[in-house]
């Protein structure tokens, strides 16, 4: 049998624009530092293994962060898949105790991130995206806009085209993210403001994305310490919350083959991992009350709450407007403020998502705070591609 796998602690430093954070590895050193002091004031010296992610920094960049914490000599490792690096990092340390191969592991994300739309770092080469760029170019052109901005609102464009939602039903999204934001002290962006600010906001793709929906790049670090049943017990940490199951996909044949932006930008990859975690911990989309997921885009977050099985395909636009998507509502969906407003430090993601998660599943969420919370949900997405999607319980 599998070990039951805690969440002994977590951690997370306030997101910044880039230019105003700390170096990575006094941003990595307090979040780990938070994370151990979480998980009861648990000493370093217990950890038995690190995965640290990032996406733009040098090889080793991990031992780099974790050496300014302590050198205790336990395997370090590197991972980076773009924007679900954090995740990644996460399944990686879950895995490992899972399978018994460890009692104590830590999961660490970090990102310093330069001004400006993200890009390609090796120009000397094929490119991962190669594959996503043509199939972009085809189904929507517009060189003009950068890649990003092309993949997801390609995908917003695809959802308005087939089902007729309105540019006004992102610019709600992306409004809802900055009233929850406001109750989040670590958020980048508190300002609550309208639907109408977004759609007022200069628009980057007329008729299909203002700039308000897109999230901002974002500097920061975050991290989690998952440990066994029996470790939590000899150690006296909090064992209130553990993964109940979780699972990670990578792209199908589905995302070039069926000539559809949402696939390019993952739905299927999205949709088998939620599957997957829902049958493994034999609960639905209806037994979950709080979900954080990955907006990076505002058509992201609608697009995502079908592939998640949140509202049937096509019903994105009536559950936003029914308030299913915020407190009062079916779901809470990213109390955090999410990737728009509380920021996307990459690598960090994943880890400022399952911070916020056990917050909310031990009641230490505040203002945030989601009534009756049991079961949440997590999905990070990473294009080129990764999901990970991690469902959490309180026991």
């Amino acid at each position: 049998m599998a070990e039951k796998v805690i969440v002994a602690g977590v951690g997370l430093v306030p997101f910044s624009k880039p230019g105003a954070s700390e170096p990575y590895p006094v941003m990595a050193a307090k979040a780990v530092h938070a994370a151990l002091a979480d998980a009861g004031g648990l000493a370093y010296a217990k950890i038995e293994q690190a995965f640290v992610g990032y996406v733009y920094g040098d090889s080793t960049a991990g031992q780099r962060a974790l050496y300014e914490v302590g050198m205790t000599g336990i395997p370090v490792v590197n991972v980076n898949n773009n924007c679900s690096t954090g995740s990644t990092a996460l399944y990686l340390a879950n895995a490992a105790i899972a399978s018994g191969q460890a009692e104590c592991v830590l999961a660490l994300g970090f990102e310093q991130m330069n001004r400006g739309a993200i890009g390609s770092q090796f120009n000397d080469r094929p490119s991962p995206f190669d594959r996503f760029d043509e199939a972009t170019q085809a189904l929507v052109g517009h060189s003009e806009v950068p890649l990003a901005l092309r993949y997801f609102g390609g995908a917003g464009q695809a959802h308005m085209q087939q089902y007729g939602t309105r540019l006004e039903t992102f610019a709600k999204i992306r409004a809802k993210a900055s009233r929850h934001a406001s109750k989040n002290p670590v958020a980048l962006f508190r300002d609550v403001i309208t639907a109408e600010d977004v759609m007022n906001s200069p628009a980057v793709w007329p008729g299909v994305m203002t700039r308000l929906m897109a999230c901002p790049p974002t500097c920061g670090a975050g991290a989690a310490i998952l440990c066994t049943e029996a470790f939590a017990k000899r150690h006296g940490i909090n064992a209130g919350v553990r993964i109940k199951a979780q699972a990670m996909t990578t792209d199908t044949t589905a995302t070039f083959e069926a000539r559809d932006m949402r696939e390019v930008v993952g739905f299927t990859m999205a949709k088998n991992a939620a599957k997957k975690v829902y049958e493994a911990a034999g609960v639905g989309p209806k037994d979950i009350q709080v979900v954080e997921l990955h907006d990076c885009f505002a058509q992201n977050e609608l697009i995502s709450y079908e592939s998640l099985g949140l509202c049937p395909e096509g019903g994105a636009e009536k559950f936003v407007e029914d308030g299913d998507n915020t407190y009062g509502g079916r779901y809470v969906v990213n109390p955090s403020g999410g990737l728009l407003s509380k920021g996307h430090p990459l690598g960090a993601t994943g880890l400022a998502q399952c911070t916020e998660l056990v917050q909310q599943l031990r009641g230490q969420a505040g203002a945030r705070q989601v009534d009756g919370a049991r079961l949440a949900l997590q999905h990070n997405l990473g294009l080129g591609g990764a999901c990970v999607v991690t469902l959490y319980e309180a026991v």
